[in-house]
């Protein structure tokens, strides 16, 4: 169990607040206590002495934005959702209650949270302890402020809540896209598993949702020999993934200003005194699946290299609230192998008289993430950032890009990755799962199972030389596709196909930002330039094959209406587009599904122009055209419409689009248009003599909660693409100030 200080003595302290009338101290010493002061759009600026102290105030400033919204994330990395909403609603992933509680109730067993508590440094332990109290301390001050006031799921929190949170997190790239499969497994003959129509879509959805857009440019291109960064990640606007901007600091060893998800009281995005750095979704797999030959004269065994094994049997209990608010118990029974928990996925997975499947996630023992980015907090320039990542390998499904104030930028296709050589692969794979598009490998045999290397942090998981990394003088650049294409001037090719593969078509945002880099032909990559890649929202599938489209509509009266939109229209994904940007949106889904329309095909020669334009001269694509003009001329036009709203009915418009279209700014809306999730933290960060000159947004603000003023204050800035000065030295810092700050006593911790 993890011993720790009770938050009940949190109670017996009152904060000290006072307002900007307070006296001038000096900030480079470190306050006696724990010191939290607010700019202008919420981001808060925090000062300790230790990790201690400086968790005490992440956890508190966190909880004033975002108290109910981190409550019932709690909830659902406890497996406590069905307890207090019943079993039919569901969690901010969009998984039915039950079968979320049933996965995190396995998932963080005592077990599994007391080994990873104790993998953890005293740093590491010290900002879990300080933020679990300053949470708490914020609720028992405040809680009557909160929107979800009196509901009986909200409560203090303690560090065992914290790192559930965490091992959520870790498996986002592996288990948790298949939380349904596993917790409805279940052995021919017995109740059958229900239908998994869900969890193939999950898998592509997961590098949708959770994308960005990435450039480090280096000390060749920057203009003044200093690096600059522009970070886009593409997140969810509410639950788990919801990034939170802030400034931390202990002087003498850490001042670090960026953003951070529900939880965690380390910077994950952000930049320093000499570094910026950034993540994007990587296309590495961070699982395998592992077919199993069930034991035919042994039932409830399969069998590894000849000899019987029975599968583990794990009961897992949770609490449903039926009728009447009555709690029952429910059960079900979770099986395992020596690979990993059992999955079933009908029709690609499945479990019947033969085989079975198993899956074994490298995250679920990556114990090293808030120690790694808490080291990257830290890091003086690339080379420290660097060795950081190659030396503790915590990095769990994203690629890193950087620069320093020394003009370098850096790629890193460095995550926890199986060690599954070519060779291995080529021996082992299962052809039906590689068929689905699925790293799928022999379980019957154990010279299949993922390979040890010497050196590494953790066994089974691919070393860091053997992962892609480039630094360069001018710049790299990732937008969720492979290394392959980071520079065209240098390809990463050669590595596993789960770390990285080349030779294949680049997405559309790649390929526009090559495209707009190509166009300045070797000048400076500046500011504006780079802010303009997001805000102006050209959609570079247009600029491709839209050309082609309108010739092809030329002397067609019948095509008159739908094809004079798609010219007038702006090729930007914006409030100005008109209902020419609906009418290429619903073009594209149905022209998506025509094979091979190009009229240039993919060229693994010529990555960055194909495939381009439309294959007006074969017969059946012509008449493809023609049908799919006609339907999409005779549906009730709309025009741009989505939007944030507000509690008091007002809707934002929100510019941006599919990345599938090669939007840059990247947003995703519901069936209703109302924005779910897209570009999220952005930063753009500059080297000067002076030091980092940042500007930036938190698109979705800093609040959740219900009467915060910054709920909505830099979305309003997002949706006009005004970005704000990040305010990040003391002098920054005075001149935001929006005269609110707040002290935390320390209670002799």
């Amino acid at each position: 169990m993890i011993k720790r200080h009770p938050s009940i003595l949190l109670a017996l302290v009152l904060s000290f607040c006072c307002i900007s009338g307070c006296s001038n101290r000096t900030h480079e010493k470190a306050p006696s206590n724990t010191e939290i002061r607010w700019t202008s759009l919420g981001i808060p600026h925090i000062t300790a002495s230790d990790e201690r102290g400086l968790g005490l105030g992440v956890g508190y400033a966190y909880a004033r934005d975002n108290l109910c919204l981190l409550a019932n994330e709690v909830l659902t990395a406890r497996g406590e959702r069905s307890k207090y909403f019943g079993g039919q609603g569901v969690s901010s992933a969009r998984h039915a209650n039950i079968e979320s509680d049933f996965f995190f109730r396995w998932l963080n067993d005592e077990r599994s949270i007391s080994a990873y508590w104790e993998a953890q440094p005293r740093e590491i332990r010290q900002l879990l302890s300080g933020y679990a109290d300053g949470f708490n301390r914020y609720l028992q001050e405040h809680a009557g402020r909160s929107s979800c006031h009196g509901e009986p799921w909200l409560r203090p929190l303690d560090e065992q809540d914290l790192v559930r949170l965490i091992r959520r997190l870790m498996v986002e790239g592996g288990a948790g896209q298949f939380l349904v499969a596993i917790t409805t497994a279940t052995p021919p003959g017995l109740a059958p598993a229900k239908a998994i129509a869900s969890t193939a879509p999950r898998l592509d959805r997961f590098a949708l949702e959770r994308g960005s857009n990435a450039i480090a440019v280096g000390g060749e291109r920057s203009g003044n020999g200093r690096g600059r960064l522009l970070a886009n990640p593409h997140f969810p606007w509410g639950g788990a993934l919801r990034f939170y901007q802030m400034h931390l600091k202990i002087p003498g060893k850490l001042d670090v200003m960026g953003a951070s998800l529900p939880g965690l009281p380390v910077i994950n995005i952000g930049f320093n005194q000499h570094l910026a750095w950034t993540h994007t979704v990587d296309t590495s797999s961070h699982f395998t699946l592992f077919r199993l030959d069930l034991d035919p004269a042994n039932e409830g065994h399969y069998l590894l290299d000849g000899r019987s094994r029975p599968f583990d049997r794990h009961t897992i209990r949770i609490e449903v609230m039926g009728e009447g608010g009555k709690l029952e118990q429910q059960q079900r029974v979770i099986y395992s192998s020596h690979w990993g928990p059992l999955l079933k996925w009908p029709g690609v997975a499945d479990w019947d008289e033969k085989h079975a499947y198993a899956l074994r996630d490298a995250n679920l023992d990556n114990h090293r993430a808030i120690a790694q980015w808490y080291a990257i907090n830290q890091a003086s320039s690339v080379a420290t950032l660097r060795s950081s990542i190659e030396g503790q390998q915590g990095i769990p499904w994203v690629n890193t890009l950087a620069a320093d104030d020394q003009g370098n930028s850096l790629f890193m296709n460095a995550s926890v990755v199986p060690n599954v050589p070519v060779q291995l692969l080529q021996s082992c794979a299962d052809s039906r799962l590689l068929q689905a598009g699925l790293p799928g490998l022999d379980g019957s045999r154990s010279a299949c199972a993922w390979q040890t290397a010497e050196g590494t942090a953790q066994d089974g998981i691919l070393p860091a030389d053997s992962q892609p990394v480039l630094e360069r003088r001018d710049f790299v650049q990732n937008s969720n596709d492979s290394a392959w294409m980071t520079n065209p001037a240098e390809p990463l090719v050669g590595f596993s196909p789960l770390a990285s593969r080349s030779e294949i078509p680049l997405n559309p945002r790649t390929r526009f930002a090559l495209d707009k880099l190509d166009g300045l032909q070797g000048g400076p990559i500046g500011e504006d330039f780079l802010q303009h890649l997001v805000t102006d929202n050209r959609v570079h599938m247009a600029d491709l094959m839209l050309d082609d489209v309108l010739a092809f509509c030329e002397g067609r009266a019948d095509l008159r209406k739908v094809c004079g939109e798609l010219a007038r229209w702006n090729r930007q994904a914006d409030s100005d587009a008109g209902p020419g940007w609906w009418y290429f949106q619903a073009f594209m889904a149905e022209f998506a599904r025509l094979e091979n329309p190009w009229r240039q095909a993919f060229d693994a020669a010529d990555p960055l122009d194909t495939p381009r334009g439309v294959d007006l001269e074969r017969e059946d694509i012509a008449r493809h055209l023609e049908k799919i003009l006609l339907d999409i001329g005779h549906q009730a036009e709309e025009h741009f419409r989505q939007f944030a709203s507000t509690p008091e009915g007002e809707r934002i418009a929100i510019p941006g689009g599919p990345g599938a279209l090669g939007v840059y700014n990247v947003i995703q809306t519901n069936d209703s248009g109302e924005v779910v999730g897209g570009s999220s933290y952005i930063q753009l960060v500059s080297f000067t003599e002076q030091g980092p000159i940042a500007r930036g947004l938190l698109a979705f603000s800093q609040a959740t909660e219900a009467g915060s003023v910054h709920r909505h204050d830099q979305t309003r800035l997002f949706a006009k693409g005004l970005w704000q000065p990040l305010p990040f030295t003391e002098s920054q810092i005075s001149s935001e100030l929006n005269n609110e700050r707040v002290e935390l006593p320390r209670l002799g911790i």
